[in-house]
């Protein structure tokens, strides 16, 4: 079935970034692939490379899945991936867990030997929290801080942007609906969008 397929390349695409299986990664995108995160912007093959020197720094997320949806129209199909972006954090030396909810957004197509790989990816951010992971300690941090970013993902735009990577306020967030709107009017236009070719 088509959908298992598009769905199965989906979730390998995210078990390899998790498991640092970096060339099976790869293989799940076109060449002329885009990727839209919080810290990166380009290339699925950029994206692979990015992941695999951010792991090296010891900057490991894992991701927290749940199943997929997928509409197929011809050669095309969109994904929904709602997931959960799990990362052990340290702040001012109390350990914990930031947890950032999102669901993304997958465009894949099928080429002419019938393999599908990704075109885009694009995550709306939901919401995300910090929590100490042991009992009877609290987190210090400046609620100024937190409060310069969007509340769909703050807590994750703070750290990112304190390792080093910087996060932009323009990510797609439910705490801004109609561009929100807008993306999913987006994608189901291109997967609906005649490809015959003009006369």
């Amino acid at each position: 079935m088509s959908a298992e397929d598009v769905a199965q390349l989906i979730l390998r695409e995210r078990q390899s970034r998790d498991r640092g299986w970096y060339d099976m990664m790869a293989d799940c995108f076109a060449e002329d692939s885009l990727v839209v995160m919080t810290w990166f912007t380009g290339s699925g093959a950029e994206f692979v490379e990015q992941t695999r020197q951010m792991a090296g720094r010891g900057d490991i997320a894992f991701h927290r899945l749940s199943p997929p949806t997928v509409h197929i129209d011809g050669d095309r199909a969109l994904v929904e991936l709602p997931l959960i972006i799990e990362w052990r954090v340290v702040v001012n030396g109390v350990e914990a867990d930031l947890a950032s909810c999102c669901r993304s957004q997958y465009r894949a197509e099928r080429d002419s030997k019938g393999v599908w790989r990704i075109k885009r990816i694009t995550s709306i951010y939901e919401k995300d929290t910090f929590n100490p992971t042991l009992p009877n300690t609290r987190l210090d941090i400046d609620p100024e801080e937190l409060a310069a970013y969007r509340p769909s993902y703050r807590c994750l735009a703070w750290d990112l942007n304190r390792r080093g990577y910087p996060v932009g306020n323009d990510h797609l967030g439910d705490d801004q609906p109609e561009a929100v709107q807008a993306q999913y009017r987006d994608e189901m236009n291109w997967l609906h969008e005649s490809r015959t070719p003009a006369a």
